[in-house]
């Protein structure tokens, strides 16, 4: 039985994580945090820090429930940090109007959650790049991670984004970007990059055929969930899909 046990730990490695609840007192929030550990945890340190990634749910969706994702960059060496941006409290994420003007509030107040969160993880985790952060967001998490680099601030390195569909992809700065789109909705005009944009900028859209946006969730099936995490791999080791980035 111990023998067992083993190979199914080997084959699907559990990799260590601790909940969390931030407290920002300056806006009243109190913020739920999942942070998970890398393999090979014990050689992260200040004189050889570990690569960050902060991710970001898509709205009605929990913090924890993108775990294939965070398993996958783990694996890979990287502290992921989930977040939830979305409280009971908060207003409802508006479904009329002009959507990018009715849904800035939200993108804004998600900007202030991921910039607080880094000032109050770096201290603690020495062992640990914020400087260079990986922002990963899917639907309204890749909306948010967006919108606060296209506030022009110097605060990651690397953009993914699971079918975003309202804030458009930086178009300044040193990013590396990686956009994983679904089949089923199209992104807003303006989002993603023109096939000129593809060339002056570090960038790889990949859009996986029959794939439904609500489905790039822990609930997605297994088939997607290994097709995101492939893709995601491939990017940060320098591939686009198994192709040389544009």
């Amino acid at each position: 039985m111990r023998f067992l046990v083993l190979l199914i730990l080997l084959a699907n490695p559990v990799f260590a994580s601790e909940y969390r609840v931030i407290k920002d007192a300056e806006r009243q929030r109190g913020i739920p945090i999942q942070i998970s550990f890398p393999m090979g945890v014990s050689s992260c340190s200040a004189e050889n820090q570990c690569p960050v990634a902060f991710l970001s749910s898509g709205y009605g969706v929990a913090y924890d429930k993108y775990s294939f994702i965070s398993g996958a960059l783990n694996k890979a060496g990287y502290l992921v940090v989930a977040i939830q941006h979305e409280l009971p409290d908060d207003p409802s994420l508006a479904v009329t109007g002009h959507l990018y003007t009715e849904r800035s509030e939200n993108w804004k107040r998600g900007a202030i959650t991921l910039k607080f969160i880094r000032a109050q993880l770096q201290s603690e985790f020495s062992g640990y790049d914020f400087n260079k952060l990986t922002l990963v967001g899917h639907s309204n998490g890749g909306d948010i991670s967006s919108w606060l680099l296209n506030e022009g601030v110097d605060f990651a390195g690397t953009l993914i984004t699971l079918d975003h569909r309202r804030v458009p992809l930086p178009r300044s700065g040193s990013l590396s970007i990686l956009s994983i789109r679904g089949a089923d909705f199209p992104a807003d005009q303006g989002v993603l990059y023109t096939e000129q944009e593809m060339v002056m900028f570090d960038a790889c859209i990949v859009q996986i055929a029959n794939s439904k946006h609500n489905d790039m969730t822990d609930f997605g099936p297994d088939w997607l969930k290994a097709s995101i995490s492939s893709t995601l791999l491939s990017f940060i080791s320098g591939q686009c899909h198994g192709a040389e980035k544009a």
